[in-house]
């Protein structure tokens, strides 16, 4: 019956809409338009017996158009690797770090440690989550906002504002300090652990504020739920340090040593001005006004910490910001849909560089707006932007990443992009303020227009 109904629901939206089931008359025309000739059918036997489509679609005339030198670069060194994880935004956040405490510290070879940081910003989401479930707690299961949190209570994806709420709380320390273990490095059997347990701790809230529970017996209730969190991250990720010493050798081969807390060794090397004041984040999202700044509600780690904020800006802005940083040796945070149109083996990205439309004999045009507002395209992926081509007008041609999935992906480790690749996928960055032109920075004062954590955008 409640089938029945659900369909006739249905039919009556179909009906009112002016639209109709397809016909016998519309799909013999349909059908006839699939007309086999030699072409057809050669295109045919291939895709019937081939698994990977891709292969058919390379375009033949990207061959030799796109190397990998370039003019400006910035002083980088070692290639790190996430494996099965989604902490592309740690890493990148962590790569962009690297090159200045290695300089600092007269060191060859240097790398944080991802578990540390990894441990606290999961251990912080499910605080996050389970206050979200706290404050929204008084509404239906099938609110927004809820049904939102409860989707995925804790994910290890994440932008560079999470590294920096959870840095600036915890601190950070070098690798071999707190060494990956097999569910840092492989995260999503320890999550989904995670996420069963937040569920059931957040519903179990939910129903004692329904029966009326006291706000003191609720608070102690989160507690007891943050233990059992703390044992399952202890028991994978191992218990990170509250103090350490460090044993290594610098560049002319000295041994030596360093006794010292997370806190205050991140304080020891890391910018005096390194912040959200300082360093901010842009975004190139058309489908939003530019010379805007908005703010992603509840998108940090911890609960104290600051939201993801950005400036939207067009391209145009963007780019000499960028090169600018880049001719300073600075490194840049940035993030793209790396999926689209890109030769991981080759370490190449560009635009039309596989031709999907001409295989099949279809038509595929969106523009980045529609690309984004019909899900086809987001940002996906986090790596560090390090270098810059251009041509004898100093304009960018292409551009350099140095990416976090190890030495054999790509150009040993890094991803050469062009600029015609930069407009339609590259969405977010984060530079340093003194980069940005006089307009970015007024645009920098106007309040945020907030947004909902479950905005198609993010």
């Amino acid at each position: 019956m409640k089938r029945t109904l659900l369909s006739l629901a249905t039919l009556l939206i179909a009906l009112s809409a002016g639209a109709q089931a397809v016909g016998q008359a519309e799909l013999k025309e349909i059908q006839g338009s699939f007309v086999k000739d030699a072409s057809t059918k050669a295109i045919q036997n291939a895709l019937t017996h081939n698994r990977d489509i891709k292969s058919f679609t390379y375009n033949v005339e990207k061959d030799g158009k796109i190397d990998h030198f370039f003019k400006y670069r910035c002083d980088v060194h070692g290639i790190t690797n996430q494996l099965s994880s989604g902490r592309c935004w740690m890493f990148t956040s962590m790569n962009v770090l690297r090159p200045g405490v290695m300089k600092q510290l007269d060191l060859r070879e240097f790398d944080f440690s991802h578990n540390f940081c990894f441990f606290w910003d999961q251990f912080e989401k499910a605080n996050l989550f389970l206050e979200n479930v706290i404050a929204t707690a008084d509404r239906p299961i099938t609110d927004r906002d809820v049904e939102f949190f409860f989707r995925s209570p804790v994910a290890d994806g994440g932008v560079w504002n999470l590294f920096w709420d959870v840095a600036e709380k915890y601190g950070v320390v070098p690798q071999s300090v707190m060494p990956e273990t097999e569910h840092s490095n492989n995260t999503a059997q320890m999550r989904g652990v995670l996420n069963e347990l937040l569920r059931t701790g957040g519903w179990n809230l939910r129903e004692m504020i329904a029966g009326g529970a006291k706000k003191k017996a609720v608070e102690a209730r989160k507690v007891e739920i943050l233990k059992e969190v703390y044992r399952v991250l202890a028991l994978c990720l191992g218990e990170p340090p509250t103090e350490f010493t460090w044993r290594y050798k610098d560049a002319k081969g000295a041994v030596k040593e360093l006794r010292t807390t997370p806190l205050e060794f991140y304080r020891s090397i890391i910018p005096e001005n390194y912040n959200p004041e300082t360093y901010i984040m842009i975004m190139n999202d058309p489908t939003r006004e530019y010379y805007k700044v908005y703010d992603i509600a509840s998108y940090r780690n911890t609960y104290e910490g600051v939201n993801w904020r950005y400036l939207n800006l067009p391209n145009e802005d963007i780019k000499p910001a960028a090169l600018a940083s880049i001719k300073d040796n600075t490194p840049l945070y940035i993030s793209c849909d790396v999926g689209k149109q890109s030769d991981r083996a080759k370490g190449i990205m560009d635009v039309d560089y596989y031709d999907y439309a001409s295989l099949f004999g279809i038509t595929l045009d969106m523009d980045k707006k529609a690309r984004i507002l019909t899900r086809q395209s987001g940002s996906t992926h986090a790596m560090t932007l390090i270098g810059c081509d251009t041509d004898e007008n100093d304009v960018p041609v292409k551009w350099e990443l140095e990416n976090s999935w190890g030495p054999a992906s790509g150009n040993h480790g890094y991803v050469t992009f062009t600029d015609r690749w930069f407009d339609e996928y590259l969405f977010r960055i984060v530079i340093n303020r003194k980069y940005l032109d006089e307009k970015a920075l007024k645009a920098l004062d106007s309040k945020p227009i907030q947004l909902p954590a479950w905005d198609y955008m993010f």
